[in-house]
């Protein structure tokens, strides 16, 4: 139980480090189109992209499949505008629909991969235990991470909500900006990432 314990530590880890900050602008990207009765959505959400790195990250480290670090680490940005892009396009239609969900898990294929390379040293032997606990490791992190930001995105909500006019409203307003910042960061790592 203690190797459980030791990767369930190591995912959480990884995922509040800053060394993981284009995971961390994905959440963000992923969090801030959900409004306060969405948040059974959003968990759904969080979830279908641990399922779709989970998956991936389990064919890597076994060997089923070798995926191009070059080409992961380039893809890895494009979700993340992908996302940011899709965020302020739904700004047109307020609700969040479920092919996101699906998206999202597509999207979580690509991460995994990006996972792939720094758990596949740390696996000397069966890899059950440990990548179970990294995976529940990684998803504890990511509602960790997310529960913050959205608490903090809501509050700025609350806040604006005295100062902006007629023209947008508290959610419009942080939904476009935070998904053009972040779009604007992942389309410069995009750029630096091109293999």
């Amino acid at each position: 139980m203690s190797d459980f314990v030791a990767f369930v530590r190591l995912g959480f880890g990884h995922i509040v480090s800053l060394d993981a900050m284009d995971h961390l602008l994905f959440l963000v990207a992923l969090a801030v189109v959900y409004r306060v009765g969405e948040w059974r959505s959003l968990l759904w959400a969080i979830s279908a992209f641990t399922v779709g790195h989970s998956i991936t990250l389990a064919l890597a480290v076994t060997n089923v499949v070798r995926f191009p670090t070059e080409w992961i680490e380039f893809l890895i940005p494009v979700t993340i505008v992908a996302t940011a892009v899709a965020n302020i396009i739904s700004l047109r239609d307020a609700r969040v629909s479920s092919p996101r969900v699906i998206l999202v898990g597509l999207f979580g294929l690509i991460h995994g991969a990006g996972f792939a390379t720094y758990l596949r040293e740390l696996f000397l032997e069966s890899i059950a235990i440990p990548l179970a606990g990294f995976n529940v490791g990684i998803e504890i992190g990511q509602i960790a991470v997310v529960a913050v930001c959205w608490s903090l995105m809501l509050a700025v909500d609350g806040a604006a909500r005295k100062k902006l006019r007629d023209r947008w409203t508290p959610y419009q307003a942080r939904v476009l900006v935070v998904s053009s910042v972040v779009a604007v960061v992942s389309t410069a790592w995009l750029a630096a990432r091109v293999p």
